[in-house]
């Protein structure tokens, strides 16, 4: 939501992103509380670098930074309760991204 307030305020909103992506970011801001959907949030997580990329490069360089952290914490505990895929996890760039941004953004 804070990402596309700021997108709209400084006018990257239409520039950035096509009718698609701008009407999935708004149908999941309305009607889904907390994304489980892991393809769900890689296609958001793609649209918000998008916007991110346009507005502040330093801003999805730290989230990136932050969420790459978050990923290899994760891939641990997974990785310590069986999950034998988890290692993998820290090498996805849509998983690594969405960390970053929800972290950022909530922090």
């Amino acid at each position: 939501m804070k990402a596309r307030v700021k997108a709209v305020r400084q006018k990257v909103w239409f520039k950035a992103l096509s009718r698609v992506e701008r009407n999935i970011l708004d149908l999941t801001i309305r009607c889904v509380e907390k994304v489980r959907s892991r393809i769900l949030a890689e296609i958001i997580s793609n649209i918000l670098a998008k916007i991110l990329e346009t507005l502040e490069p330093s801003f999805l360089e730290a989230a990136m930074r932050i969420g790459r952290e978050i990923a290899d914490e994760v891939c641990g505990v997974a990785e310590k309760w069986g999950n034998v895929s988890a290692s993998r996890w820290k090498h996805d760039l849509g998983f690594v991204r969405f960390l970053g941004v929800t972290a950022v953004n909530h922090g």
